[in-house]
């Protein structure tokens, strides 16, 4: 057979898998070779049918669907007569490779729905429909890798993904004997393999000891999120969601008809107040922030379990990113603390998200067979070949590597952009200190509106996201925006971050310049007088005391942190009435160069430009300042 009569055949078996969508209804009130002719032009319009496919004959079709041959020789009649299909000699009806782009019905005659379309929208639906959020919120492109600068968390470049380690676990899982165990269709029951995994492995690591029968694996947090708001949530019960929190997790509340009550975070993670007692239930991200990238304190966990203790709340712990501390140590999830009142949702690796979908939740037994059961009703389980492989993905040892290396490299990758923010924009934006984690929540001046500054950006090959939708009122927090590392190679992170800050400061140019305040430009001669034996005190954008000491024989000296645990030195000097200043590490260790304005002990040094690059208390030798670090 010919490659040209394997291409028709292979299109002919096209048109006999689609025949079901070609058959009239005999209930409509409209003849069938008309129901025939507009089936036909919207599978063509869909690409259902593609140009240069070849249908089948008139005979066979008419046998396929149950109706008159005259009825569908007569719709081919039309259907080439108007140009959407065309006729070959000895081979047959064809698409048309210039078929018409719309249908040529009379007028007044509407194209009918699929069969699956046809009747009204069932109350239920409408209900649903109602409830559904139709806010517009961020959409990261379809095509994120082709940006230069695409610093969206959740998105993970392919060097990332541990493709050598999951085939080599996808060979054994695919093994005959191993097929023969994972392929019984025991429709509910996960994998024992996996289920025993997760229990010894990874649970340990949380602190949480659990038995097999308190183990359900989901695909993915979200499943296990659905579950659970399935089972919980009613409009007689009141949900608690942090605010800002996950816009999905609302979603599912208010799907269910719960009532939801806006939980605020500092910090610290989940503030513990009176708000929580009116809540039957609190939804909480305490290992990572969802989305502010904190994490909740030891304190802050001990005062949230013995609230939830004495008002009988009960707890959903999403442990987002729990394995993903590597600047400090992990603090123990909140089931640990106490098994009876929650319920804990986590997934392998966000890294394994994208392709693989394995989540768990683990609970006490009576809610894990109700869950089981609900998955059975909708889903089923998880695939159990994929659930095979990532037990033995586990089990030899590559889950730990890819923690390992993907730690390292999130941690080189998030202390660049920390880096790169405090470089380039120290006095307009903060960022929280964080943990760990793959991305920074990023506060920029009250005059800027994020959303504008994520359209410009992206124009110029930049992917940020504006995060109003994280908040119940989305109008305010308009100048936040995140930043994530997971999409990014380090060495695109620093030149990112410079014009992402040069975009800021052109949208910043067109708003009303603030009147300035009293004060004086320094001198070179004022600046030797003032800047030998100085201090300058000031907070670096992620909120760390930092202090710098100018010797007068030209050494630069600074530290940062609350213990003064980053440390670095340099030369500073004068060259005409502008002050340079070069680290050995801080600020890539190049020359940096700047005008000196002094407002009472405010000292601010300015850029070529005029802005203002940073603020600090100027403490002079023999001073009371000069003698402690502020804001120690």
């Amino acid at each position: 057979m010919t490659a040209v009569n394997r291409q028709m055949a292979k299109r002919s078996d096209t048109i006999r898998s689609i025949a079901p969508l070609l058959r009239p209804d005999p209930h409509v009130d409209e003849s069938l070779q008309m129901q025939l002719r507009k089936r036909v032009i919207a599978a063509i319009q869909d690409a259902v049918l593609p140009r240069g496919t070849k249908l089948p004959s008139s005979r066979k079709l008419a046998l396929e669907l149950g109706i008159s041959r005259n009825t569908v020789s007569i719709a081919y009649h039309h259907l080439i007569a108007e140009g959407h299909l065309v006729t070959r000699e000895r081979s047959g009806v064809f698409v048309a490779d210039q078929a018409v782009a719309s249908p040529t019905f009379p007028t007044g005659v509407d194209r009918i729905a699929s069969p699956s379309m046809t009747g009204e929208v069932s109350l239920a639906a409408r209900s649903v429909h109602a409830r559904l959020s139709e806010a517009p919120g961020y959409r990261c492109p379809t095509d994120w890798q082709a940006y230069p600068y695409p610093f969206i968390d959740g998105r993970y470049d392919r060097s990332l993904f541990p493709v050598a380690e999951w085939r080599e676990a996808s060979r054994l899982a695919l093994a005959v004997r191993e097929i023969d165990q994972w392929s019984i269709d025991n429709i509910d029951a996960d994998d024992e393999l996996l289920v025993e995994a997760i229990r010894t492995k990874l649970l340990p690591r949380r602190g949480i000891s659990a038995q097999p029968n308190e183990i359900l694996i989901t695909a993915g947090e979200q499943q296990a999120l659905h579950l659970l708001t399935e089972l919980f949530a009613a409009p007689e019960v009141t949900f608690g969601v942090e605010d800002p929190g996950l816009p999905a997790m609302r979603e599912l509340v208010s799907l269910a008809g719960a009532g939801i009550v806006p939980l605020p975070v500092d910090r610290s993670g989940l503030i513990v107040d009176e708000t929580l007692s009116r809540c039957d239930l609190a939804y909480v991200t305490p290992s990572r922030q969802r989305p502010t990238g904190v994490t909740m304190s030891q304190a802050r966990r001990e005062e949230l379990i013995g609230f939830a203790r004495e008002r009988d709340l009960l707890i959903i712990e999403d442990d987002f990113e729990c394995e993903m501390n590597y600047l400090r140590e992990a603090l123990p999830a909140l089931r640990s603390m106490d098994a009876d009142r929650v319920l804990y949702v986590a997934s392998l690796s966000k890294l394994l998200a994208p392709g693989i979908r394995l989540g768990f939740l683990v609970a006490p037994p009576e809610i894990i067979a109700k869950a089981r059961k609900l998955r059975e009703l909708t889903t089923r389980r998880p695939s159990p070949n994929n659930q095979r492989t990532a037990a033995h993905f586990i089990s030899l040892g590559h889950y730990d590597a890819m923690l390992t290396r993907l730690n390292r490299v999130c941690e080189d990758r998030l202390i660049a952009l920390r880096d790169a923010l405090n470089h380039y924009r120290p006095q307009s934006i903060a960022i929280p200190a964080v943990d760990g984690g793959t991305a920074y929540w990023v506060e920029g001046p009250e005059s800027l509106d994020a959303r504008l500054l994520a359209e410009v950006a992206e124009r110029q090959g930049i992917l940020i996201e504006p995060v109003q939708e994280y908040f119940l009122e989305s109008a305010e927090h308009a100048n936040v925006f995140r930043l994530g590392i997971t999409s990014i190679a380090r060495e695109e992170i620093r030149p990112g971050v410079e014009r992402l800050c040069a975009i800021m400061s052109e949208l910043a140019a067109n708003k009303a310049s603030e009147p300035q305040s009293e004060g004086r430009w320094l001198t070179g001669r004022e600046l030797e007088q003032v800047l030998p034996g100085a201090k300058l005190l000031y907070k670096t954008v992620y909120g760390d005391p930092c202090t710098i000491e100018l010797l007068p024989d030209g050494v630069l000296r600074g530290w940062a942190g609350q213990s003064d645990e980053e440390k670095d030195s340099g030369r500073w000097w004068i060259e005409g009435d502008r002050w340079f200043r070069q680290w050995d590490n801080w600020a890539y260790g190049e020359p940096s160069s700047f005008h000196i304005r002094l407002e009472g002990i405010l000292l601010k040094w300015l850029n070529g430009e005029g802005k203002v690059v940073d603020t600090a208390i100027l403490a002079l030798p023999g001073t009371a300042l000069d003698n402690q670090n502020w804001p120690h």
